[in-house]
């Protein structure tokens, strides 16, 4: 059976901290989709950390760079309007659904004239239906440009950052113009329904974020014993001086602790600074950022895997971490809780509790059949439920289900 030809918009793709996104493209090919992907901006060379990135960026439609060359956005504009009426009602959503302010209207208007040169993107690839993800900026584009092209749109809603600012982006309009939108738990549907009118609620499904299980099916190096890992942005949302102040605690009873820290941020400096003021300079490696294979390798030689951020979606690294059958460790913060069970698959501790983060640490550290238990637990729940093939089957029931006027169920069945 035929699939509809899809693009994919994000506001950077492809990008090394959003792998996801890049897995669900493959997810959604792998399906019969044929997918284009566009981007508003060009990813920095930083997040191209691999081949896979780099061939996926070769071949991605650029949005900002090309609405600023003059005689694209013309002729964009000027096909949308031999149709006048749509062209103006076009625009009066984007005023209307701008932020207060001159600044929020003029960036408005900025991103109704990428919208239009999107959109004759779309209509001259013969796109049959556009899905979004991350509910910002670039959700408002592709809002402007199905108001344009009369393609229909989809968003993935992933939080937390969007629920800070629900009126600034104005989830209530993108919730009832979408055709659907795929939450990627089910806090983040309960979230979404807080803004959404109640009559637009049975289109909002859970679609997961998922992970490759097969990709961390390597062998684990059980040697150490006492290796942690995280993978995450330098930044303070991620709560790492909490995690350096746990190894600098537990150093005494654990000579051969390590702590590597995978990824970059604005807080790099300061973190590998407080590391050296802690006195665990030598017991960190700051690593930067790794392509997907290199974290793969790095998730079998860890012993644990922590996180102990203060605000998350359902962290796609944890997923990778539970798949490579680590055990983690997490904060209990929003949509945590659906992914790792406390005891089972490592440990949940309050965000912000240094105290209860060391304890928790230590407690897995020292037993190694608990690792070993706790991680067997974590691959086989990622293999149920966080599969990043079987992800996007259920993204192409939506699309496909939707297209011919049924609603399907809030967790949709994969495609077959």
């Amino acid at each position: 059976m035929s699939r509809p030809r899809v693009a994919v918009l994000t506001g950077e793709y492809p990008r090394a901290s959003d792998t996801f996104v890049q897995r669900e493209v493959a997810g959604l090919r792998a399906a019969g989709h044929e997918v284009l992907t566009c981007s508003i901006r060009r990813t920095g060379p930083e997040h191209l950390v691999g081949p896979e990135q780099r061939a996926e960026q070769a071949s991605t439609f650029h949005v900002l760079a090309a609405t600023a060359r003059p005689g694209t956005s013309l002729r964009a504009h000027l096909r949308w309007l031999r149709a006048p009426r749509r062209y103006f009602a076009a625009l009066a959503l984007a005023w209307r659904t701008a932020p207060p302010g001159w600044r929020g209207h003029l960036y408005q208007l900025i991103y109704f004239a990428e919208a239009a040169v999107l959109a004759q993107h779309l209509a001259e690839n013969g796109v049959a239906h556009l899905h979004n993800h991350i509910a910002k900026a670039s959700c408002t584009v592709a809002m402007l440009a199905s108001a344009l092209s009369g393609i229909p749109f989809s968003f993935t809603i992933h939080g937390p950052d969007i629920f800070f600012a629900p009126d600034h982006w104005r989830i209530d309009a993108k919730a009832a113009r979408a055709r659907f939108v795929a939450c990627i738990s089910d806090y983040a549907r309960a979230q979404t329904m807080c803004f959404a009118a109640e009559g637009d609620w049975p289109r909002l499904h859970v679609i997961h974020c998922g992970v490759e299980p097969d990709r961390y099916a390597e062998p684990r190096d059980t040697g150490g014993g006492a290796r942690l890992l995280f993978v995450g942005r330098m930044a303070a949302v991620k709560g790492v001086p909490l995690l350096l102040e746990a190894v600098a605690a537990l150093a005494a009873d654990h000579p051969d602790l390590h702590l590597t820290l995978i990824g970059d941020g604005p807080d790099r400096a300061a973190l590998e600074a407080r590391a050296t003021g802690l006195g665990i300079a030598d017991r960190c490696t700051f690593a930067g950022y790794r392509g997907q294979a290199e974290v793969a390798e790095a998730l079998t030689s860890a012993d644990l895997f922590v996180l102990p951020s203060f605000a998350e979606g359902v962290p796609v690294v944890l997923m990778e971490a539970m798949a490579a059958g680590l055990p983690v460790i997490a904060t209990r913060i929003a949509g945590i809780p659906e992914l790792v069970e406390d005891g089972t698959h490592g440990r949940l501790v309050p965000p912000g509790d240094a105290d209860a983060l060391r304890a928790a640490v230590a407690e897995v550290l020292a037993d190694p059949g608990t690792r070993k238990r706790m991680g067997d637990a974590g691959r086989a729940t990622v293999a149920a439920g966080f599969d990043a093939g079987r992800e996007a089957r259920r993204l192409s029931h939506l699309i496909r289900a939707y297209e011919n006027d049924e609603t399907p169920p809030k967790r949709p069945e994969p495609t077959r």
